[in-house]
């Protein structure tokens, strides 16, 4: 039994979700290898074969796959995965991208969002926006799986494994990478960062996201939002968490005037310790929240920051 595990990177830096993959897998069980699909990104393979449980890393450089573009991935992965009993891949925007698309060139089922490991064949994962839970049992010859990283800890460092070059280019000739606009931040990245403060629509607007700054500086926290505050236009959409944002399990998860609606809630329940502000005794992020403060944020706020 061998696993493929499709890692994820810039092509200078392996992505913290690849290392929770890689702990996924080992539950697994079997040979695990370990793709670095890029170009010019040895680098990544170097810190992918540090990776405890890698036996391999298959490191295929080619123009082609510079921008992981999900046509020209998911052939490469297809070919080669055609020889595994497992891919996986973390359930990230670019993981669900190609992922499925090599189900589809396999032809076999895709089994998403994978939360626990139970067997070789038998996986746990969330449905209905985390108010369920099913057991999933897969005959298909090859599973294919998505990870959500935040049910798994990063796999520790300290081996060497053997990195192996991949001669294959697939290009697909549908699809060129055109251009990206990144946001750039001091901050941690959502779905990286130890602790989080979040905002929700009780933040009234943009401008009073600015009193979540200071204490994530204090914190060294990343700043997330609900998706209220997102659709009512007070900060963009790359800082959403929940069902259709960002799934994270930070150690710390702050939710400042948050209500706690369904698909918020299964973005970040998983997260270590909760602690809600807001000044709705009756507001459901209490249900779930370790620690709750009935207040007026824009009171609590301020005396928190002084406090910190």
């Amino acid at each position: 039994m061998a696993i493929l595990i499709i890692a994820e990177h810039n092509n200078q830096q392996l992505k913290a979700d690849t290392a929770k993959t890689v702990s996924a897998a080992r539950q697994i069980g079997g040979d695990i290898h370990l793709l670095v699909a890029g170009l010019n990104c040895a680098a990544v393979a170097g810190q992918a074969a540090a990776l405890q449980g890698v036996s391999k890393v298959l490191l295929a450089e080619h123009s082609c796959y510079e921008h992981q573009l999900a046509e020209n991935v998911s052939l490469l992965v297809a070919e080669l995965g055609a020889g595994y009993s497992h891919i996986l891949a973390s359930a990230t925007t670019t993981g669900k991208n190609f992922l499925p698309r090599v189900a589809a060139l396999l032809d076999v089922a895709q089994i998403s969002d994978i939360i626990a490991v139970q067997s070789a064949d038998t996986f746990v994962r969330p449905i209905y926006a985390g108010n369920a839970i099913a057991t999933v049992q897969s005959t298909d010859a090859i599973k294919v799986l998505t990870v959500r990283s935040a049910a798994f800890d990063a796999a520790p460092g300290g081996n060497n494994a053997p990195v192996e070059s991949v001669a294959i280019a697939k290009d697909a000739g549908v699809s060129c990478f055109i251009s990206e606009e990144l946001t750039t931040s001091e901050r941690p990245e959502l779905t990286a960062a130890r602790v989080i403060i979040s905002g929700g629509r009780g933040m009234q607007n943009g401008e009073n996201f600015k009193l979540l700054d200071g204490i994530a500086d204090k914190l060294n926290a990343a700043i997330g939002a609900s998706r209220a505050a997102v659709d009512a236009g007070f900060v963009p959409n790359d800082m959403q968490v929940g069902q259709t944002g960002k799934i994270v399990a930070p150690e710390l998860y702050i939710a400042v005037g948050i209500s706690g609606a369904i698909q918020h809630l299964a973005g970040m329940k998983d997260s270590k310790v909760i602690v809600a502000i807001n000044k709705d005794p009756e507001a459901p992020i209490f249900q779930v929240a370790d620690y709750g403060l009935v207040a007026d944020l824009f009171t609590a706020l301020p005396e928190l920051e002084a406090k910190l």
